[in-house]
């Protein structure tokens, strides 16, 4: 045992002494030198390398964000709260209407109206460390880093809600280094200037979340909540939390509702309950609910929470919101353009520059979240809708064939008769509701504010009467000659009377207009065309006037060459009613911001047309239209009275019916047609009669103090009443009076007649066949009656130096101008002696038939020793009672010629006696003492 102790003694002794060899000594330090060196450098390598490496990655991170500006706290306020906001609409009275047609509905809501329970859902779900990072997690971006770079399947994202709502609202989509170098810089920034609830807010509203009930894009948690289950953001429970959060991966994968607003199927709810239940489980895994509310939440069902499909409410008003949407990005347009130093004409002149801000102004709109408040009253504007849609009586449907621009082919289209309507309030100019057409889904054409058509016989006031009343031409009393104008089209007098295409001779402006003379528009008309009174509708809004429309005659009676619009026209009759002043007519009266900061408000700048003088004239004159004029009809299908004063019109062919009408408060006129012009069936006017005056009691249901106002037009000072002959239109005369011609009417006290009426004179006349002529110089004074006739010199000075048929300007079937005869109702003297007549005897009278002459004006009775016993006037009884004895009779024509003596007859029983051969009777022999001469009053014809 001792031995073996040695032996390791020993051994270890040698071991050591090994290593006490000097030469060995002096080799391992040299070893170890070496390896320490090699060590050293190799740390120092690796430093060195460590951070050159990092000195090229933050080369490279600094290259690919070279370009990325430095962003100021106000500029990535704005960039990140700069998200798309529909704008919202209102009917008047801050009543609201819906939102601007979008692709995404969105609207903004504050942190503090959310639901906690969706707070902490968004977070467990999409950044669970939130409130510990500065905006990025390293980790879970190289692990993104790593996936990107390998193509690894298996994504697990690496972006925190700071990195969203970077990439969002300031980046883009687009997978890249470049852009993810740029996201994290951003985002780290972002977290130096911001809160973090300040940023879950940004996240809240700028997120997307599928689709609503009515099928709608939805962004914001808020329009989220309303859309899918009917409630406010901070109203949602913990379930309803739990599926909104679970949203945004992929919005419309979890949707509940399909495009058209329907609920999904079990199958396609599926994934979003999954996704749900995913989001409850985290939420309980990071602690923000217990276990408890897990177990109770993750079985709820959620489906029936979800809300019944909803018909979006701009369906409701397709036409109102159309409207609206165009007249808000028209202004926003001019706003935007005028801030760059361009003005609304340049927009009207530059096709370009206006489709340039008219983008702008539409991405504004859709984006910036405006509140456009409307003029239109929702009371008035439903029931007229509703009116309009149950009215039965618009006439047939037309087949129409059109030739399809994309193919080329011919094709059929059956198109209804369409409506335009509009109501204006005549002191602001506001728009307080429309009638766009029958259906939108057929037709989106708004026949109120954007079809063009004739305006027919609606233009007489405006064109015609007005202004030739402003240029002292015309006065109500005026009298003007419906006859034939000489003017010749296709070989046809132009133009011709409505309906019954006769002529109404001398008539008073006033008639003319209550019955829509044509040929008496177009008389005036040619008093002032060359004064260019067209001048006078582009001050009233009419738009599309071309230089043609200042020139010709047909513009009197309608024909524009590019139409009007419904809202033109009916805007053009409120001058009258605000005293002569045109009020543009308008819809948006305001629109604010997400502040409530009012950027834009109608401003009503009224523009001198008329005088108040000649607006109340016209007026007073467009009552008659209503009481005895072609819509006398009216106001017995109206449930109310009140001061219409208004005109009907119609274009050719019965293409177009109007009706245009004012009262103290409003104006308000429709239009029915055809979209393409066609005529319609018999009766289209009073069809249009009818709709109107229902539409208009539909109004006076929804609002009657505004409808069926009590006050009247007032009339203004300078208005005198004065008396004139009707025959003239000047003061009357002594004849006149006598005739029973004199008439009153109103006056503009600068323009009242003061010339005294020379337009009769006395002179003798006859009657043939009931209608009277001029006596001639030879005509038998027996036979010839004195009265009126027209002065030759008035009749020249009526045909304005043309030529004029004076048996045109009598009117027919008036009993006031029966003894009033025109000096062209002559008849020559042909030269004949009329034939005889035959005699009878009938008791004691002497009866005979007439001379089949045209010109015999009376009959001479003769005893047969050749003695006159009488005279009977033609057109008379053709007897004459006698005493016993032998006659004769002869026809007399208007020249005084006999005819031959008639057979003998003979009254009673003295015998006859028969008179020399060849003897006739002294023509100019008269019995004077005829008691029997039926008189005057049989030379009267029949009116």
């Amino acid at each position: 045992m001792k031995e073996t102790s040695n032996k390791w003694v020993k051994s270890l002794q040698k071991f050591f002494s090994f290593f006490q060899n000097e030469r060995l000594q002096k080799n391992s330090r040299i070893t170890y030198g070496v390896i320490w060196n090699l060590l050293l450098i190799l740390f120092i390598v690796c430093i060195i390398g460590g951070a050159f490496a990092g000195g090229i990655g933050a080369g490279y991170f600094a290259s690919l964000v070279k370009d990325e500006p430095t962003r100021s706290y106000a500029q990535m306020k704005k960039d990140i709260y700069n998200y798309e906001e529909t704008s919202n609409l209102y009917f008047a009275d801050n009543v609201y209407l819906g939102k601007v047609r979008s692709d995404l509905e969105r609207e903004e809501v504050k942190i503090e109206n959310v639901s906690k329970y969706l707070k902490d859902a968004l977070i467990a779900t999409e950044d669970k460390y939130f409130y510990e990072h500065n905006g990025i997690v390293p980790k879970a971006l190289l692990r993104a880093v790593f996936q990107e770079v390998t193509n690894s399947s298996t994504q697990t994202g690496g972006s925190t809600l700071t990195q969203q709502i970077i990439k969002n609202q300031i980046l883009t989509n687009e997978v890249s280094f470049d852009r993810k170098a740029k996201e994290v810089l951003l985002a780290l920034r972002l977290e130096q200037f911001f809160k973090k609830d300040e940023i879950l807010e940004a996240y809240m509203n700028v997120s997307t979340f599928g689709r609503n009930s009515s099928g709608q894009n939805i962004g914001g948690v808020e329009s989220a909540a309303k859309g899918l289950f009917g409630v406010s953001a901070k109203d949602l429970n913990l379930a309803q939390s739990a599926f909104i959060a679970g949203l945004p991966q992929s919005p419309f994968m979890y949707t509940p509702f399909t495009n058209d607003g329907k609920l999904k199927s079990k199958e396609g709810l599926e994934p979003g309950l999954n996704r749900m239940k995913l989001v409850l489980h985290r939420m309980n895994e990071n602690g923000y609910i217990t276990d408890k509310q897990y177990k109770e939440t993750i079985n709820y069902d959620i489906v029936k929470d979800f809300i019944k499909p909803q018909k979006n409410p701009l369906d409701k008003y397709p036409w109102l919101t159309n409207e609206i949407e165009q007249r808000a990005k028209n202004i926003i347009a001019i706003m935007l353009a005028e801030k760059d130093g361009y003005k609304e004409k340049d927009l009207n002149k530059n096709a370009k520059l206006y489709e340039k801000y008219i983008t702008l102004a539409d991405r504004n709109i859709r984006q910036n979240g405006y509140n456009i408040h409307t003029t239109i009253n929702k009371k008035i504007y439903d029931n007229m809708q509703k009116t309009k849609d149950e009215f039965k009586n618009y006439g047939p449907d037309k087949t129409v064939t059109r030739i399809n621009k994309e193919t080329g082919e011919e094709e059929s289209y059956v198109e209804p008769v369409q409506i335009g309507g509009i109501m204006i309030e005549n002191k602001t100019g506001k728009i307080l509701s429309f009638v766009g057409g029958r259906d939108f889904k057929q037709e989106q054409l708004n026949h109120a504010t954007q079809g063009r058509r004739p305006n027919g016989s609606t233009m007489k006031p405006l064109l015609v009467y007005a202004p030739a009343m402003e240029m002292g031409v015309t006065a109500p009393g005026t009298v003007i000659a419906d006859s034939d104008t000489g003017i010749r089209v296709e070989g046809r007098a132009w133009p011709s009377n409505y309906v019954t295409g006769k002529y109404y001779g001398l008539v008073t402006t006033r008639e003319a207009l209550a019955k829509s003379h044509n040929v008496t528009a177009i008389k005036v008309y040619q008093r002032i065309i060359n004064k260019r009174p067209a001048q006078y509708l582009a001050k009233m809004g009419f738009s599309d006037l071309t230089d043609v429309d200042y020139e010709v005659l047909s513009v009197a009676l309608g024909g524009l060459t590019k139409g009007v619009t419904v809202e033109e026209n009916v805007n053009a009759y409120t001058t009258f009613a605000n005293n002569g002043k045109f009020i543009d007519a308008y819809m948006i009266d305001k629109i604010t911001d997400q502040d409530g900061k009012i950027i834009y408000k109608h401003k009503v700048e009224p523009v001198d047309v008329f005088s108040s003088q000649t607006s109340y004239l016209m007026l007073d004159m467009m009552r008659d239209v209503f009481k005895y004029g072609t819509a006398a009809s009216v106001p017995g299908m109206l449930n109310f009275s009140t001061d219409w004063a208004g005109k009907t019109g119609t274009s050719n062919d019965y293409n177009d019916a109007w009706l245009v009408a004012s009262n103290p408060n409003i104006t308000f006129g429709t239009w029915i047609g055809y979209d393409t012009p066609s005529s319609q069936v018999r009766g289209y006017d009073h069809r249009n009669y009818q709709i109107w005056s229902r539409l208009i009691n539909s109004a006076y249901d929804a609002d009657p103090n505004l409808i069926a106002t009590k006050e009247r037009f007032k009339m203004p000072s300078g208005i005198v009443q004065r008396s004139f002959c009707a025959i003239s239109g000047m003061l009357p005369s002594q004849g006149c009076s006598s005739a029973g011609l004199v008439r009153t009417d109103l006056f503009n006290a600068k323009y009242v007649p003061t010339e005294v009426d020379n337009s009769l004179i006395q002179g003798k006349y006859v009657v043939i066949n009931g209608k009277k002529y001029m006596a001639l110089d030879s005509t038998p004074a027996e036979f010839s009656q004195s009265g009126l006739m027209l002065n030759p010199d008035f009749i020249k000075k009526l045909s304005q130096g043309g030529k004029i048929d004076a048996n045109q300007i009598i009117p027919e079937g008036h009993p006031l101008w029966e003894k009033i005869m025109a000096p062209e109702n002559k008849m020559s003297d042909d030269g004949k002696a009329p034939s005889s007549v035959n005699a009878n005897v009938s008791g004691n009278k002497l009866v005979w038939s007439a001379s089949g002459s045209p010109d015999v004006i009376g009959y001479r009775v003769f005893t047969s020793g050749g003695q006159q016993v009488g005279s009977v006037h033609a057109g008379s009884n053709l007897s004459i009672s006698l005493g016993n004895g032998e006659y004769y009779v002869v026809a007399v024509d208007i020249a005084g010629k006999q005819s031959g003596p008639s057979n003998k007859v003979t009254i009673g029983t003295i015998k006859q006696e028969k008179p020399p051969e060849n003897e006739t009777p002294d023509e100019n022999d008269e019995n004077t003492n005829n008691e029997e001469n039926p008189g005057d009053e049989d030379t009267i014809p029949n009116p």
